[in-house]
């Protein structure tokens, strides 16, 4: 009888022992090597597009469909788009025709400036010579008024044609080619061969087309989404972890993750920041007075924090965005708690061969 009583007795201190310990690790864990079981795999979901408007005439994919950088996803009617550049071309060509035209007008402008040049001159020497003798009365008054006249329209000749050819050389530019009417041409034609080449919608980056709800005949709008796009090479780690368990938290800490959907594997990872805020702290000038936060409860709930993680190794190909995931980070090099937080993200992992 004593014996069975010094085995219960045995068995109580060793139960109490392991629940005192348990309670101070789960204590001190929280500071020193903190879990979380609200963590997610995260990825940037890119919308795609059209820059033009029109039919679908092609989809090139299926629903969640592995894509490479460059390949074609869809297409838009582009038989307007290939008409607005054979336009664009011909106007082009005109603007070249004219801007040799504008070439011979300059150089007849120049021929009308040497003549104007020429007429101006030999009209004043006329007036200088018709003054001198007016002053000795060898010309009649209405002879000095006339060469005055011819030298005063002479001169206005030549400024106006300088006028002329200045206005001509303005349009023509530095050199051939550099004219306005070439440079617009030339802008109109790329903005077509742009638009036109905006009818083949390309892959980014490599990455999955995923939700795909696109099918020929559909009208595109410019800058509506039409594809929901997740590059591959996106994907990272975040935690949501209590305030109190980020107070000794670095970056470059070493970190573990259990996936839900990799049961009995754990994978190693790197603390790459903490978020700076949370939203139900965000503040918006709307103009009207603050909201208080009430609560009766007597122990509020913790205020939690995104932690972001990077691995060293490409995440399994069988995660998704939104994945869940268990991730526990070792704080300090205590032994004792990163012996039993090894312990435990792996007795979690074992679990999800269960739920």
């Amino acid at each position: 009888m004593e014996l069975a009583e010094q085995k219960f007795r045995r068995w109580m201190t060793i139960l109490v022992i392991m629940f005192v310990v348990t309670c101070l690790y789960l204590v001190m864990a929280d500071r020193y090597a903190p879990m979380t079981t609200e963590s997610r795999v995260q990825g940037f979901v890119v919308q795609l597009a059209p820059e033009v408007s029109g039919y679908i005439t092609q989809v090139n994919l299926s629903n969640n469909q592995l894509v490479k950088s460059g390949d074609l996803l869809f297409s838009i009617d582009d038989r307007k788009f290939t008409l607005a550049v054979t336009m664009a071309e011909l106007n082009l060509t005109q603007a070249i025709e004219g801007e040799a035209s504008l070439y011979a007008q300059a150089a007849a402008a120049k021929a009308n400036v040497a003549t104007s040049t020429a007429a101006s001159d030999n009209a004043i020497r006329e007036f200088q010579r018709i003054s001198k003798l007016s002053t000795s009365g060898s010309v009649s008054e209405s002879k000095l008024d006339s060469t005055r006249t011819l030298r005063d329209e002479s001169s206005a000749n030549l400024v106006a044609a300088k006028a002329q050819l200045q206005a001509i050389e303005t349009q023509l530019g530095d050199s051939e080619g550099e004219s306005s009417l070439v440079h617009s041409a030339e802008t109109s034609l790329a903005q077509a061969k742009l638009d036109l080449s905006h009818t083949q919608i390309k892959a980014p980056s490599d990455g999955v087309v995923t939700n795909l709800q696109l099918h020929k005949g559909s009208f595109a709008s410019v800058n509506q989404p039409l594809l929901t796009f997740i590059p591959t090479d996106s994907l990272w780690i975040t935690a949501d972890f209590r305030e109190k368990a980020t107070s000794m938290l670095l970056p470059g800490m070493h970190a573990e993750v259990a996936f839900d959907g990799l049961p009995g594997e754990v994978l190693a990872l790197e603390v790459s920041s903490r978020d700076f805020g949370v939203a139900s702290a965000q503040q918006k000038a709307n103009g009207q007075l603050s909201s208080v936060v009430t609560s009766n409860r007597w122990v509020r709930d913790a205020q939690r924090v995104r932690v972001n993680f990077s691995s060293d190794t490409k995440l399994p190909e069988n995660l998704f965005v939104g994945s869940r995931a268990t991730v526990i980070i070792y704080q300090t090099d205590n032994i004792v708690f990163n012996f039993f937080g090894k312990l435990l993200i792996r007795m979690v992992s074992l679990c999800h061969y269960v739920y």
